[in-house]
């Protein structure tokens, strides 16, 4: 029993080994890259296990690689993976920038790969150009007449200029602009509507894909609709605040034409009781002159006299005082 024992733990220990070197020595794949033509040394797939890197992935790379015609080491694939690089993604960009005879070398591939652009997407772009549709542009006519075109771009990707070059939004930001310029130096509204590609000609010729990540092959007027009346809407607005100014200066001249009555009935006032108070000094000046002897009992009645016919000839001057027939 002893002995079954011992040989059963040897056994269980020799499997334990092989499944060990087995996975330290990948002979399935080593073999997969002889018979495919893009060898691997048994050493190298040993020491990618140690860099962990997956030895699957560098094989299968290389294979794809040297199937198409492209000779890459694996020394390569191993940098641009500890790079954080997407191996395979940069593998098939290579053979289909190859077989559509588009000029990318690997390492523009993988500089592209890990700027964070997706180099695959982009070759396939450069192969079937890509049509952007831009929002809604709204701009105005000499007319005053508000206009809103959507328009489509068709790009394709500048492979040259993918590292560092601007983006998508970049592009709908100057076409935008660019819409909004050409309608802006348009005669008259009708004028856009009868002929829309004008804008798209002035629009194209700007050079607008200038520093971006892209090449634009057209720009379409896709719809331009008629909006708001926007000149008759200022003149509108205009005419409210020259009526709101208006008012509020011929206010401020009917306050100031209050204050200056104000201001006359207070003087009137004024001259009133000056005259009363003179009045009231009349009694004293000439009780004052009898004492003195100024003044007869005569000199009296005369100025009562006198007096009372200018009273009278008031009320008779007065329309309301005239004797009825």
């Amino acid at each position: 029993m002893g002995d079954l024992a011992g040989m059963a733990v040897i056994g269980v220990l020799g499997l334990v080994g092989l499944l060990i070197l087995l996975y330290l020595i990948p002979v399935g794949l080593w073999f997969q890259s002889v018979v495919s033509g893009a060898k691997v040394s048994m050493l190298q797939l040993i020491f990618m296990r140690f860099r962990k890197v997956p030895p699957s992935l560098m094989v299968n790379a290389r294979i794809n690689a040297k199937k198409a015609g492209i000779e890459i080491s694996t020394d390569l694939l191993e940098s641009h993976y500890m790079a954080g690089g997407n191996v395979m993604n940069v593998i098939n960009a290579l053979i289909s920038a190859d077989k559509a005879n588009i000029l990318l070398d690997y390492q523009a591939a993988t500089a592209i790969d890990l700027a964070g652009r997706d180099v695959l997407e982009a070759v396939q772009m450069s192969v079937n150009p890509k049509v952007i549709d831009t929002p809604p542009v709204t701009a105005v006519a000499k007319d005053g007449i508000q206009l809103i075109a959507k328009a489509r771009v068709t790009v394709r990707a500048n492979i040259k200029q993918l590292v560092g070059g601007a983006g998508e939004d970049t592009i709908l930001a100057r076409v935008g602009e660019g819409v909004v310029s050409s309608i802006g130096s348009a005669s008259s509204h009708k004028a856009v509507l009868e002929n829309p590609d004008s804008i798209s000609k002035v629009v194209l010729g700007r050079g607008l894909d200038t520093g971006t990540a892209f090449e634009i092959l057209s720009i379409d007027i896709a719809d331009v609709d008629i909006g708001k009346n926007i000149g008759a809407i200022l003149q509108t607005d205009q005419a409210e605040a020259d009526k709101n100014i208006a008012q509020a200066k011929a206010e401020e001249r009917r306050a100031m034409a209050i204050a200056e009555e104000q201001e006359m009935k207070a003087k009137a006032q004024e001259a009133r009781a000056k005259v009363i108070l003179a009045e009231a000094e009349v009694p004293q000046a000439m009780a004052e002159a009898f004492r003195s002897g100024n003044l007869g009992i005569m000199d009296y009645y005369k100025m009562k006299n006198i007096q009372a016919d200018t009273g009278m000839r008031d009320s008779i001057s007065k329309p309301d005082n005239k004797p009825k027939k």
